[in-house]
């Protein structure tokens, strides 16, 4: 991906929040085999309501659409999402490169995910615990990463 913008978003938009509900759902039906549609489905809500929480980021090519966007708030990376057919053209290296650069350290990504834990791997990040559950409890562990020094 060329021209790899990465930007933040000062006020989420409805039209905007529904692009970046778009993206995280698209992403999910294409890398989160684990979680069947009534999970998905009960996420969506909680989703949208981080997206009002956290600092978010997005990246586009020029003036297009985003291709992908990042939610973090201090040190944690809590999500990152890329359109399937934007994934790996560099959209989710530049987002997170850009979330370290304003201080992320830190992410969890669900163990049933091995393409984010290699791609999280790759960026530098190391396992530095483990939980069974995901945030909402469900049996979905967890791994816990940080950035390697």
């Amino acid at each position: 991906m060329g021209n790899c913008v990465v930007a933040s978003i000062p006020v989420l938009t409805p039209a905007m929040a529904g692009m970046l509900m778009e993206i995280w759902e698209s992403s999910v039906l294409a890398t989160h085999a684990f979680l069947g549609s009534q999970q998905r489905e009960a996420l969506r809500p909680l989703v949208r309501e981080a997206l009002e929480s956290l600092t978010l980021y997005t990246a586009r090519e020029g003036e297009s659409a985003p291709d992908g966007f990042a939610g973090v708030a201090g040190e944690m990376l809590h999500m990152l999402f890329v359109r399937p057919e934007k994934r790996g053209l560099g959209v989710g290296r530049a987002l997170l490169r850009h979330a370290v650069d304003n201080g992320v350290s830190r992410v969890d990504v669900n163990e049933h995910n091995p393409q984010a834990f290699a791609f999280y791997q790759r960026m530098g990040f190391v396992v530095v615990g483990r939980s069974d559950r995901d945030g909402q409890g469900n049996p979905f562990p967890l791994l816990h990463l940080r950035l390697g020094t």
